[in-house]
C-alpha cells in the first residue's frame, strides 16, 4: 500500500481540516462502536481525543498496513498498552506542540489559586464571608519542575515574570538550556527540600511511574505545593493522602489516580488540595492547533518525507 492511496482515520471530519493533501482517502472516526472501514486498509490512524485507552487501542490488532499511529495528546500512555498488537516499523508520534500553551496556563492558573488561597475565597462568596488575611505568594518562591520537556519548558516561560527566586528544572537526561541546567531524576534528593512549588509534568512510564511516593513527599518542606499536570500514576495518591491529612503539604492535582476520580474517594475532601478534572489540553486552543498539526503530518506523510512527533517505532 502506497501513501496515495492509503486509508487515513482522523478524529475530525476531514472537511473540516484546511490543507489537508490530495490523494489520501479520508474516513471519520471518533471512537464509534463501528470503523469507518476495515482496519486493515488503514495506514494512518489518529487516535480519538480523551476516549481512553479501550477505545484507542481497539482497532490496532486489526491494522495490517499501518505505518503510522498518532495521538492528539502529549502521553502515550493510553496507546502503549496495544503497540505490541502491531508490525514491526510503525511510528507513534504525539502532540508535541498542541499543548503546551494551554498545559502551561492551567499550571500558572493551579499555583496561584492554591497560593493565594482562592477556593476558600469562593467558598467565602457562597456562605456570605469575608475572608481577608496575607496568604502565600509564588513571587520569591523556589519552583522545580520535574518533567522538563516543551511542556516543563512552557510552563517556565509563563513563570518568568512572576519573580521566583529560583526554578530548578529535572528531566531524564541532563543538558543545558538558555534558562539553565537540567538535572536528572537521581538529583531529586538535593532539589526536593529547597523547592516551595514542584511541578510535575513528566511522561507516564516505567521510570516515573509511582515517582512521587512517601519518600519524594517526605523531602519537600513544610507548606510546600504539590502541582500535577502530567498522569495521576506518577504520584502515589495513598502517599499524598496522607501528607495531605496532615495538612503538611498541599496539592493542585489536574491528573489523579483512579480517573476519572470516583464519588466517595477521600481525595475529594482531603484538606489542603485543589482539583481539577484533567483539563490542561482541554481548551479552545485544542482543536485549531491538533488540525495545522494533522495538515502538516499528512502532507509529509503523503509526500514521503519524515513525519515529526516520533516517539517510539514498533520493532
Amino acid at each position: 500500500m502506497t501513501a496515495t492511496t492509503a486509508d487515513v482515520w482522523l478524529p475530525f471530519p476531514a472537511e473540516e481540516i484546511d490543507g489537508l493533501p490530495e490523494g489520501l482517502n479520508y474516513l471519520f472516526w471518533d471512537g464509534e462502536p463501528d470503523f469507518p472501514g476495515d482496519p486493515a486498509d488503514c495506514a494512518y490512524y489518529v487516535v480519538p481525543y480523551l476516549k481512553g485507552p479501550e477505545i484507542a487501542v481497539r482497532p490496532l490488532a486489526s491494522m495490517s498496513a499501518v505505518q503510522v499511529v498518532q495521538t492528539l495528546s502529549a502521553g502515550i500512555d493510553h496507546v502503549e498498552p496495544g503497540l505490541a498488537l502491531l508490525h514491526p516499523g510503525v511510528r507513534l508520534c504525539n502532540a508535541k506542540g498542541v499543548h503546551e500553551a494551554s498545559t502551561a496556563e492551567l499550571t500558572l492558573a493551579l499555583i496561584l489559586a492554591s497560593l493565594r488561597g482562592l477556593p476558600g475565597f469562593v467558598h467565602g462568596q457562597d456562605k456570605e464571608e469575608w475572608r481577608s488575611g496575607f496568604y502565600p505568594a509564588l513571587a520569591d518562591k523556589s519552583v522545580l519542575i520535574v518533567g522538563y520537556g516543551s511542556i516543563g519548558s512552557a510552563i517556565e516561560d509563563r513563570l518568568a515574570p512572576f519573580e521566583c527566586a529560583r526554578v530548578a528544572r529535572v528531566a531524564r537526561s541532563a543538558r543545558t538550556t538558555a534558562r539553565g541546567p537540567v538535572q536528572t531524576l537521581d538529583d531529586l534528593p538535593a532539589l526536593l527540600p529547597e523547592a516551595d512549588v514542584v511541578v510535575l509534568s513528566t511522561p507516564l512510564n516505567p521510570s516515573t511511574q509511582g515517582l512521587v511516593g512517601a519518600d519524594f513527599l517526605a523531602a519537600m518542606p513544610d507548606g510546600a505545593l504539590l502541582v500535577n499536570v502530567a498522569r495521576g500514576g506518577v504520584v502515589d495518591t495513598k502517599a499524598l493522602l496522607a501528607e495531605l491529612e496532615s495538612g503538611r503539604l498541599r496539592a493542585a492535582l489536574d491528573v489523579t489516580d483512579p480517573e476519572p476520580l470516583p464519588a466517595g474517594h477521600p481525595l475529594w475532601h482531603a484538606p489542603n488540595v485543589l482539583i481539577t478534572p484533567h483539563v490542561g489540553g482541554s481548551t479552545s486552543a485544542f482543536e485549531p492547533r491538533a488540525k495545522r498539526l494533522l495538515a502538516a503530518q499528512l502532507t509529509r506523510f503523503a509526500a514521503g518525507e519524515p513525519v515529526r512527533n516520533v516517539v517510539t517505532t514498533t520493532g
